[in-house]
């Protein structure tokens, strides 16, 4: 495995796998990888000849008050897990390699990126798409692989994708949770002990409301209602919404029908976290 810093030199070695015939998958993370991570190598090995993975923590997509500076890293303990994965490459640029003190140009996806964790933190989708799209232009990637986790990027990316016309499939990949459901996620490291006990409320609530509409409950608010007390019950969760809305075009829905998401965003003192399910009826 060899890790690569310019994309000029990313660049030449894509060239030469394409030249060849090499079907090429990716992984783009901002590092401090777990099993969730590891999941995504997994089905591009699966699926592919080559796979590339980035570590890049964007700093685009962070609001001023959010926590880039303190996004855990540690680039030795993540090669030795991608490099264990199979992985071929990662890509880990500079701030100054993805961003020159030039760089003006922006990528937007409208209306919903306005929606669920875009209402409390504005500009960060678009710093999501800019930095995905400009990966997808170094790597060329046939497939690119997010894990549903991140339910709204994903729907966001999809748009994107489809609406630029750029030429490879997003595949999406299950939740990775840890034994007691609580969604693996970078950011679980910041939670105390008390904070990390709390957090399982959020998939206990959420699979607890998917229970409600498999025994036929299709009323929105009533399912929202109920998520809401769960957590409640709980310490340190100071919630930032729980929504249900269609599963592709994320409009608020009232009545459960056809394929709807159900996500939530809270706060475990300063550290926010989000989790959904997908349900179909």
């Amino acid at each position: 495995m060899r890790v690569i810093e310019k994309i000029s030199d990313l660049k030449a070695v894509i060239r030469s796998q394409k030249l060849s015939g090499k079907i090429i998958g990716f992984v783009p993370t901002m590092g401090y990888l777990h099993e969730g991570h590891i999941s995504l190598v997994k089905a591009s090995k699966d699926e592919n000849d080559f796979t590339i993975m980035s570590i890049f923590v964007n700093p685009t997509q962070f609001g001023p008050n959010e926590d880039f500076e303190k996004y855990p890293r540690d680039m030795a303990r993540d090669s030795k897990m991608a490099e264990e994965a199979g992985v071929d490459i990662i890509f880990a640029p500079t701030r100054e390699e993805m961003y020159p003190d030039s760089y003006k140009t922006y990528i937007e996806v409208e209306d919903i990126t306005g929606v669920l964790c875009g209402k409390t933190r504005p500009g960060h989708f678009k710093g999501v798409t800019t930095v995905v799209a400009k990966l997808f232009n170094i790597v060329e990637p046939d497939k690119a692989y997010f894990g549903q986790k991140d339910a709204q990027q994903v729907i966001v990316i999809k748009k994107m994708v489809r609406d630029l016309n750029m030429n490879l499939e997003v595949v999406i990949c299950p939740i990775i949770r840890e034994y007691d459901g609580l969604a693996m996620s970078s950011r679980n490291s910041y939670l105390s002990t008390g904070e990390r006990k709390a957090a399982v409320i959020l998939s206990k609530s959420l699979f607890e409301a998917k229970e409600l509409i498999k025994n036929g409950e299709r009323d929105a608010s009533k399912l929202i209602k109920y998520i809401s007390e769960r957590i409640s019950t709980v310490d340190f969760a100071e919630i930032d919404y729980v929504e249900i809305t269609d599963a592709e075009n994320l409009e608020e829905v009232e009545m459960i029908n056809g394929k709807v998401l159900i996500a939530l965003a809270v706060r475990f003192g300063k550290t926010r976290l989000i989790d959904n399910v997908v349900v179909e009826v």
